[in-house]
C-alpha cells in the first residue's frame, strides 16, 4: 500500500556561498534520493530550512537547476534562532509517496549536521 511518509535529512554549506549551499544541498537530495529509491514523481513536496547564517542562495535551486526537478512543490524557510545551535546548517522534509514502511526510510544526516542525531533534541 502506498502511503505518504516524511524523509528527513540535514547537512551543513562549508560557507554562505551560492556554491556551497547548492553543492551541499545537492549531495544531501541526491543521497537521500538513491538511499530511499526515489523519482521525482514520488516526492509529492520538499521543505527546505537553512540557519540564519545561509542566504547567499536558495537551497531549491539545486533540485530545480542542477538535478531537473520542475514538477515539484519546493519552499524554503528559516530556522528560528536558538543561542547555541549549529551553524550552516540545511534541512529537508521531503513528502514521499512509498510502498516503504517509516522504519524501512533511510534518513541522512551529512558533514556537520551528522551530530544533530546524537544531540537528544527534538528540533532536528
Amino acid at each position: 500500500m502506498t502511503q505518504c511518509l516524511g524523509l528527513r535529512g540535514a547537512t551543513t554549506a562549508d560557507s554562505n556561498t551560492k556554491a556551497a549551499i547548492v553543492g551541499a544541498t545537492k549531495e544531501l537530495l541526491e543521497e537521500l534520493v538513491a538511499a530511499n529509491g526515489l523519482a521525482e514523481s514520488d516526492v509529492g513536496a520538499v521543505f527546505f530550512t537553512t540557519t540564519a547564517d545561509l542566504n547567499a542562495e536558495f537551497p531549491p535551486v539545486a533540485l530545480r537547476v542542477h538535478m531537473g526537478w520542475e514538477q515539484t512543490a519546493l519552499l524554503t524557510s528559516p530556522e528560528i534562532l536558538v543561542p547555541g545551535a549549529h551553524r550552516r546548517v540545511i534541512r529537508v522534509l521531503l513528502l514521499v509517496n512509498t510502498e516503504l514502511s517509516k522504519e524501512e526510510l533511510v534518513h541522512l544526516y551529512l558533514k556537520g549536521a551528522k551530530s544533530l542525531r546524537t544531540r537528544g533534541t527534538n528540533s532536528e
